[in-house]
């Protein structure tokens, strides 16, 4: 009978021991990622500098600075975990390599790279170097899908913008 008594005490002890660690496992592991968000990804940082509104402030194309451009904005939108995202433009001059709006999305480096209007005749790609308060472009437009001043406007481009 005391063998028997002490065999349940053990038992008991043993569960009391092994419900505690349990227990604390799982407070130790329920308590862990608390408050961590994970990191961004690089499109998405690059989508929250570039959706802004964009004021012009210097644009060449084939190195010789451009006249008709002193009030053109670009403005850049979009959607975190999106694939393609909107732009729109205002204040451009008539013979203009810019559509007044489309689409555009990250090219194979979204750090450096956005294709506008991806899979149409106006499709175009594009560098780009980005900062919270700058944004600089560089593409060579060869005028698909703009009869009639396709040659005013060919060419290799850059335009720099701020805020």
């Amino acid at each position: 009978m005391f063998k028997a008594s002490k065999k349940n005490e053990m038992r008991q002890t043993v569960k009391i021991i092994v419900l505690l660690a349990i227990s604390a496992s799982l407070i130790t592991f329920s308590g862990c990622n608390k408050g961590k968000t994970p990191a961004p990804s690089d499109q998405e940082v690059q989508l929250g500098k570039l959706s802004k509104t964009w004021k012009l402030t210097s644009v060449k194309k084939d190195n010789v600075d451009q006249t008709g451009y002193s009030n053109f904005t670009l403005t850049i939108s979009g959607t975190v975990g999106a694939t393609s995202f909107g732009y729109s433009t205002a204040g451009r001059p008539a013979l203009s390599p810019w559509l007044s709006s489309g689409n555009w999305t990250f090219d194979t480096d979204p750090l450096t790279a956005i294709i506008r209007d991806k899979g149409t005749a106006d499709e175009l790609p594009i560098t780009y170097t980005v900062t919270e308060t700058t944004l600089q472009i560089t593409y060579n437009f060869q005028g698909a899908g703009y009869s009639g001043r396709v040659d005013n406007v060919k060419g290799q481009w850059v335009m720099v913008f701020g805020l």
